[in-house]
């Protein structure tokens, strides 16, 4: 509820910077430069942060840089592996976002293909509510599909036969509902387990394909994973054996970074601020964003 989280950060922000400060042993002074998040995401909590970046900066005297969510997801991974290099494939798979992106530094990003439909994280909630899981629901689905059989269902993998490097979850997501309404309820509680392991081991195949794929196209022997989704065991397992096959370094970052967060966003905009970009005090929260 975007205005609930609006309220919440607004009570919770100051606290939070302070206990941040005191950790750091710094004070407001001390700090080089700000950066927050500007979009894509919910306004109003983007607001919230935003304005009091913008603001600190501003009376402080200090540099401020405005920094793209998705462009925090792929920090992720360079503030958590220093020997990552400049130069990777990175395959960003979060709630909102379902993503190949070539990177050729920090700043240089070619998006190689995208979600469709669907993003990969979105499915996973989804298919956690029609199982009953709660939300948020991809940690929940991955747990429960641990003791599941893999191969018990044959879910749909869209878009894997062709050769472009798109992806496609509303396909899945729908395959699962159609399923699970032809269940008693005695049988869904039978078949939970199997049901959501069927579906993450579909999910995760599109993710590995065209994450392969994406490889032999780019050239680029380093895959590194990110967003909420890198979190998913089965993902990890899948991804690390057709890198070994391939002779690719694969890099995800700790599951602390994985979901959204503040560090994510601070290594991305030191490494701006470092090379001496700024961002314009006029820069406003924005919901959709197409590009990096």
């Amino acid at each position: 509820m975007p205005e609930l989280a609006g309220r919440e950060h607004i009570k919770r922000i100051i606290p939070i910077l302070k206990e941040a400060l005191d950790e750091a042993g710094v004070t407001l002074e001390g700090v080089d430069g700000y950066a927050a998040t500007f979009g894509p995401g919910l306004v109003g909590a983007l607001l919230v942060g935003l304005s009091l970046a913008k603001s600190l900066a501003y009376f402080l005297d200090k540099p401020f840089y405005a920094v793209n969510h998705l462009e925090g997801h792929i920090a992720a991974n360079l503030l958590a592996h220093p020997d990552l290099g400049e130069t990777f494939l990175t395959l960003l798979v979060s709630g909102g976002h379902t993503l190949l992106i070539d990177v050729d530094g920090i700043g240089h990003y070619t998006i190689m293909g995208r979600t469709l439909d669907d993003a990969a994280g979105e499915a996973f909630d989804k298919v956690a509510k029609i199982l009953g899981l709660g939300y948020p629901g991809g940690a929940a689905v991955d747990r429960l599909a641990r003791n599941g059989n893999r191969e018990f269902i044959r879910f749909p993998r869209a878009l894997t036969a062709d050769r472009r490097l798109d992806f496609s979850y509303s396909g899945l997501k729908t395959a699962v509902a159609l399923y699970v309404q032809k269940l008693s309820a005695d049988q869904l509680q039978r078949q939970m387990a199997d049901i959501a392991a069927s579906f993450q081991e579909a999910a995760v195949d599109t993710l590995c394909e065209k994450s392969i794929l994406g490889l032999r196209k780019s050239k680029r022997k380093t895959l590194a994973l990110s967003g909420g989704v890198a979190a998913n065991s089965r993902l990890r397992v899948k991804l690390e054996t057709a890198c070994r096959a391939l002779d690719v370094r694969l890099f995800y970052p700790p599951l602390e970074l994985c979901t959204d967060n503040a560090a994510m966003i601070a290594a991305a905009g030191h490494w701006h601020l470092s090379r001496g970009e700024r961002s314009l005090f006029g820069v406003n929260a924005v919901p959709y964003q197409k590009v990096i």
